[in-house]
């Protein structure tokens, strides 16, 4: 018989036992799951794997899936098909309406089966991605990988967003990404649970959606003969080769579908009243000045914008009727930023204007500018996203969202106003500034953003009252692209720290550990390394 001694020896020998046994699974997952119960054990996918959508599901929920098994038909041979019922070797689909929201899931792994439960497609959509991140690297590949083990770690994980606006920006302006390029992003995005697209569409240096009414807007302002660009000496020079590109409607709705499949959605960027020379060298009756304008090659401000003539709103409204009419989305971004008032404040047109209205000054000017184009974009079912500039003058559309860009203070002023804020302060969260300081860095904007201060960043101020931080709505990344001129560039500034942008838009601030998240980050450039993404190793050099 025995001892008590020896029967406590023996717990603890079980006890230290089960520990190391969890110890071996990892769960390098990001944006990290709000909460995991480690398990001993792994179920392990292979050819007789089936999809079980339990009573209650829409056949829809398996289109969920359609990524996860997509790359186990791709790397693994695996046909992941679907049936109603199955116990083991399955993965199951359940039905939950009690989870805190839409894109909340909960995933149980267990040796012989797991169970998936949410209450929304895209709460199936987002566990199948923790899946898909969990299997080994080789899931990325697109040909057939032999000597693999499909196997994921049993647990249990409980998993729901902070913010429901989790963004990232593409500057598609300064320099052109493809139809296909874009998809790609849209893809990584997705991989993330990053579920806005922000995309950037018109510039002083191109336009690049097609607008059926105005045929220049694409035949002239597509297109620029020279641009501002680093030598090998790095130093700035001009490139005269003739460059462009733009999006036919169709391809709009092409990347639409292929977003909202992963569900993502869309917010186009139409850029005004300033950031207009593109448009107004197409269309120069529109500008105060009536031009000549050329396509700009060089970066900054500029002094010509959209005159407030009667003429030129039926001209935007001519263009938001069909960028409404193309976007499935409530939100529209107006830009709003950076808009000189040089040629206003010299323009009879714009003075009248001034008078009529009753304004006191150019500044006022804008904020009407900015609340006329609001009032019709809401009669077309749109609201306005704008940049923090969207606040100066005479008060702003009370339905208009703010985005604060140059600091965190705009975002402060909006949210105690009571407009929802999207927060993207350049200090923390432009992914065109520098991310290390050593030798060899890609030539970038300037600044410093190292990945570690993303991951730091805290979207919610501090100072807001809880009632303010409900305004809150996001956070957003953005990739400017003025020395960002080929696709692994864009990549090398991007990634990984979008990576970090996803997580603190997912996690809870009490909850973040930066040493962690590089433990995780490592199996992420697994993958990464599979799909041939130029991603930047800097995580330890800045």
């Amino acid at each position: 018989m025995k001892t008590l001694k020896q029967l406590m020896i023996f717990a603890f020998v079980l006890l230290t036992a089960q520990a190391i046994w969890s110890q071996e699974n990892e769960y390098t997952i990001i944006p990290k799951p709000v909460q995991v119960q480690p398990a001993t054990g792994q179920f392990t996918f292979n050819s007789a794997t089936r999809l079980v959508l339990e009573k209650g599901l829409k056949p829809e929920v398996a289109d969920a899936f359609f990524t996860l098994a997509g790359h186990l038909k791709a790397a693994a041979g695996i046909d992941l098909k679907t049936t109603r019922s199955g116990a083991s070797n399955v993965i199951i689909c359940r039905p939950n309406k009690q989870l805190l929201s839409p894109e909340s899931y909960r995933l149980n792994i267990e040796k012989n089966r797991i169970i998936v439960e949410a209450g929304d497609p895209a709460g199936f959509f987002y566990a199948s991605q923790s899946l898909r991140q969990l299997l080994p690297a080789a899931i990325e590949s697109s040909t057939l990988q032999e000597n693999v083990r499909w196997a994921v770690p049993c647990g249990r994980i409980d998993d729901t967003p902070n913010y429901r606006y989790r963004g990232m920006h593409l500057d598609v302006c300064r320099h052109f990404s493809t139809k296909e390029e874009v998809m790609g992003y849209i893809d990584q995005l997705a991989f993330l649970k990053i579920n806005t697209f922000h995309w950037h569409l018109t510039e002083d240096q191109a336009w690049r959606i097609e607008i059926k009414k105005y045929p220049r807007l694409t035949e002239v302002g597509a297109f620029r003969n020279r641009t501002l660009a680093y030598n090998s000496a790095r130093s700035l020079q001009w490139d005269n080769t003739r460059v462009g590109g733009f999006y036919t409607q169709d391809d709009i709705r092409e990347v639409i579908d292929y977003a909202k499949k992963r569900f993502i959605q869309i917010i186009p960027e139409i850029e005004l009243p300033g950031h207009a020379v593109a448009a107004l060298a197409a269309y120069p009756e529109y500008s105060c000045s009536g031009g000549p304008f050329t396509v700009e090659g060089k970066w900054g401000i500029f002094n010509d914008v959209f005159c407030s003539r009667e003429e030129t709103f039926g001209f935007l409204e001519g263009i938001l009727d069909e960028v409404a009419a193309l976007f499935p989305y409530p939100y529209i971004h107006i830009g709003g930023d950076e808009c000189p008032k040089l040629r206003w404040s010299r323009c009879h047109a714009c003075q009248e204007r001034i008078k009529a209205e009753g304004l006191k000054n150019e500044h006022e000017l804008q904020s009407y500018f900015v609340n006329r184009i609001g009032r019709f974009l809401a009669s077309k079912g749109k609201k306005i996203i704008g940049w923090d500039e969207i606040l100066e003058g005479d008060g702003l559309m009370p339905d208009a969202v703010v985005m604060s860009w140059r600091g965190t203070e705009g975002g402060v002023a909006a949210a105690r106003q009571g407009h929802d804020v999207i927060m993207t302060p350049n200090q923390y969260l432009y992914l065109d500034y520098y991310q290390s300081k050593e030798s060899g860095e890609p030539p970038a904007i300037g600044g410093f953003v190292p990945i570690q201060k993303v991951y730091e960043y805290n979207p919610t101020p501090a100072e807001l009252t809880p009632a303010e931080a409900r305004h809150i709505w996001g956070v957003q990344a953005n990739v400017w692209t003025e020395y960002m001129p080929n696709p692994k560039h864009r990549e090398y500034m991007i990634f990984p720290r979008i990576a970090a942008l996803a997580e603190i838009a997912w996690l809870p601030q009490d909850k973040k550990d930066y040493n962690d998240f590089k433990h995780r980050l490592l199996a992420l450039f697994r993958h990464y390394d599979v799909e041939g993404i130029n991603y930047s190793k800097a995580i330890d050099k800045q």
